[in-house]
């Protein structure tokens, strides 16, 4: 890895930080859409399913009257039971005396009654036949009495079919007030149902959003991490960086000083040769610049320094 490369590294790194931070930018504004459309199917739910409750509570009540009803109802209609009972049985016996009558009516019978007593009131017959006119009113008057026990009969299953009637009407008041509160019941179930559907279809998109809101929260936990990776790959080579940058700051500084060191040895070679030569001029009594002769002092002290030393 070379220094121009580890810059073009990080920056490298630090685009894809940006564009993953831009990507969960993104995601969270997913998620906060995510989150409203689910909190207000939740609620929407909510407040259907309350509905609902009130819905079954109504038509549970219905359902318990439409059970009161058909008791109601089918009480009467077993009223009328006995009722025909009874009229079958009074038909019996109006078919029992009309066999014993002759086949005309109790109009005629009474004419010809009445027309039979005038005879006898008016004419003059002999025993035998005044006798014989008396037995014949005495059959009609006994058929007059079976015709007005038929007619009696008659007259209390008219009054039975009216009572039976009554008790019809009741039952069918009761089967239409049945019938309306049937109706009403199978109404509010159709519109709970229908709410029901509606409460499964928003609970199912809540959840759907729900499942989109954990996966967005996923992709960002996934990028968090990509992005903790890049960093500390970012962090690693800067770090790598520093520690070049240092070991090369360390080693110019210490070629600087050896050739310092190298400097100072060449030029205290250089004073020590001048200020010899300086002494042998001296010595053989030749001229000596200042620069020499300060040169040649120095040599000396440095040769003091050393014997002393």
């Amino acid at each position: 890895m070379t220094d121009k490369q580890n810059p073009s590294q990080i920056s490298n790194i630090n685009t894809k930080i940006s564009k993953f931070k831009e990507q969960i930018v993104e995601n969270n504004a997913q998620i906060k859409k995510f989150l409203e459309k689910r909190d207000l199917l939740n609620e929407k739910v909510r407040i259907a399913r309350e509905e609902v409750t009130k819905l079954k509570v109504e038509r549970d009540a219905l359902n318990e009257k439409v059970k009161e009803l058909k008791k109601q109802r089918d009480a009467v209609r077993v009223s009328v039971g006995p009722l025909l009972a009874e009229i079958n049985l009074i038909d019996e016996k109006v078919a029992a005396l009309k066999k014993n009558l002759p086949r005309i009516n109790y109009r005629e019978t009474k004419k010809e009654l009445e027309d039979l007593e005038f005879k006898i009131a008016t004419t003059t017959v002999d025993l035998q036949e005044e006798k014989r006119l008396v037995e014949q009113v005495k059959q009609l008057e006994i058929q007059l009495v079976g015709f007005k026990k038929i007619d009696s009969n008659r007259k209390k299953i008219k009054d039975i079919i009216e009572h039976r009637k009554t008790f019809d009407e009741q039952a069918e008041v009761y089967h239409n007030e049945l019938t309306e509160v049937a109706k009403k019941s199978q109404d509010l179930h159709a519109v709970m149902m229908e709410k029901i559907n509606v409460i499964k279809k928003d609970r199912e998109q809540a959840d759907s959003l729900h499942q989109s809101f954990i996966k967005a929260k996923e992709q960002n936990n996934q990028l968090y991490e990509q992005i903790r990776q890049l960093i500390a790959q970012s962090t690693g080579i800067k770090t790598t960086l520093r520690d070049q940058y240092i070991a090369r700051r360390k080693e110019e500084e210490t070629k600087r000083q050896l050739e310092h060191a190298e400097q100072v040895v060449k030029e205290q070679a250089m004073k020590e040769k001048i200020g010899t030569q300086a002494r042998e001029k001296l010595n053989r009594g030749e001229k000596v610049s200042w620069d020499e002769f300060a040169l040649m002092l120095g040599d000396v002290k440095d040769d003091e320094a050393e014997t002393q030393t």
